[in-house]
């Protein structure tokens, strides 16, 4: 059995497995969609799908809560360690899909496109006005995630160098709670998965200053001509069996694959 949460009970005479996931706010309507088609074909299954961000799916895994792990971002080595101190063994990875980090700013903006430099410049608090990027004369009001979250990890480690958020920024939880800010919000910017990017614009992103500006699709995820192409991951505390190894296979199989798309995020190459 996978940690404690591997639950079996009695329902009409029938052995019924729950199999929990946990994690990443960004992969919480992808897991749903998995388990819904999974146990709609898997007689006597519950797949209980939960969210609260990548870390405190991580923190879930090490205490032997879940399953399964849903990250948008990769273990560290603090917690590689703490899940071997337990287990006796590394976590096992599986990339399951890919997405991109979408910068999202009001429909109203004019701008389209944004460097990787000025997002940096941004967050920092370093450019504080849209017309320095050709915009608006309009405060910037920049939204993030809160810091248990994966995409906010993957953020500061990829876009900041590790630098902290500007005073400033105002921290959110859950990816739609940093949408329905942005678009309600006509100097707003924010990021987050693009498969939440209903009623805002998504920004081209130009790596460092003179890229090429590039949009988010197909292409430039599994190309990784995107700037800010990420993988969604499932972690394992140790070889799945039973019933978890099902749903984690049908998640990467043909059928899983294709509800990776319909969510909109992007199948693995």
């Amino acid at each position: 059995m996978l940690g404690a949460s591997l639950a079996l009970t009695c329902t009409r005479g029938a052995v019924t497995t729950t199999v929990n996931v946990k994690g990443s706010d960004t992969m919480v309507t992808l897991a749903q969609r998995w388990a819904e088609a999974f146990t709609a074909a898997t007689p006597h299954t519950s797949v209980q799908v939960s969210g609260g961000g990548s870390g405190t799916g991580i923190v879930a895994l090490i205490n032997g809560t879940t399953d399964v792990c849903q990250a948008s971002r990769r273990m560290n080595d603090k917690e590689r360690l703490a899940l071997r101190a337990r287990t006796g063994s590394d976590p096992i990875e599986l990339v399951v899909a890919r997405d991109g980090l979408a910068i999202y700013v009001n429909t109203a903006n004019p701008v389209d496109e944004i460097s990787t430099t000025q997002l940096k410049d941004i967050y920092t608090g370093k450019l504080t006005n849209w017309r320095e990027l050709g915009g608006p004369e309009a405060t910037i009001i920049a939204y993030a995630r809160e810091n248990s979250s994966g995409t906010y990890v993957f953020f500061k480690e990829h876009l900041l160098d590790g630098a902290d958020l500007a005073a400033g920024t105002q921290m959110i939880p859950g990816t739609a709670g940093v949408v329905n800010a942005v678009a309600h919000e006509r100097g707003a910017i924010g990021f987050g998965g693009a498969a939440y990017a209903v009623g805002v614009k998504k920004l081209k992103v130009r790596r460092g200053a003179e890229g090429p500006a590039v949009s988010i699709d197909l292409s430039t995820i599994q190309s990784g001509q995107y700037p800010l192409a990420r993988p969604l991951f499932f972690y394992l505390a140790k070889p799945a069996t039973g019933k978890v190894k099902a749903f984690v296979d049908f998640a990467s199989s043909k059928r899983g694959q294709a509800i990776v798309s319909g969510v909109g995020y992007f199948p693995v190459k």
